[in-house]
């Protein structure tokens, strides 16, 4: 028997319909223990209205919320250039359940995540930051993905100001990280 996931994959396979997995269930094909409730996708708005098993719950400019067979799903649009970029630029095949999907990257993900970030600490949203600023610390971590060139595409569509914020960030994550390492040295 199919769960949601598969058949909403399947759905968007069998229509043709570039799509890439990015969010949580994404970071679970790198990292283990990250835990989500709903599918985060990256579409091109036109390809909702082949998809009318979505039910649309809610549209902005560059994110809708919708629900699949009660599987909560939000799409990041590729109307928004750094969204289509990851779409394009940073995608990989993974087997998930029992299918094989297009899924962001490591060094997508991390896009991604510094991308939201300023927007996040202007709302204040403190639980989401940790989330977010965890998932960049875990994904270094195992997998060193090179920075600098995904701060330098975010220059295209961020402020000099927010982009000197995420290399604060990354500043404060690396150090982080390497008293993370120096502790796990001194146990051994």
């Amino acid at each position: 028997m199919q769960t949601a996931v598969e058949r909403l994959f399947a759905l968007l396979e069998a229509r043709g319909i570039p799509h890439l997995l990015v969010g949580g269930i994404a970071m679970l094909q790198y990292v283990e223990g990250r835990n989500t409730q709903d599918l985060d996708l990256i579409l091109a708005l036109p390809s909702l209205a082949t998809l009318p098993e979505l039910q649309v719950t809610s549209e902005g400019l560059y994110f809708v919320t919708a629900t699949f067979e009660g599987l909560p799903v939000d799409i990041l649009l590729t109307r928004n250039p750094v969204f289509a970029r990851v779409l394009e630029g940073y995608a990989t095949e993974r087997d998930f359940a029992r299918v094989r999907l297009r899924c962001a990257t490591v060094e997508g993900l991390v896009l991604l995540k510094l991308y939201a970030l300023p927007s996040l600490y202007r709302q204040g949203d403190f639980v989401r930051v940790g989330l977010y600023e965890n998932d960049i610390a875990t994904l270094m971590q195992e997998y060193n993905p090179l920075l600098e060139p995904l701060l330098a595409e975010l220059r295209q569509d961020m402020t000099e100001t927010d982009v000197s914020t995420l290399s604060d960030i990354l500043a404060d994550i690396r150090g982080r990280l390497e008293r993370f390492r120096r502790g796990s040295q001194n146990e051994k």
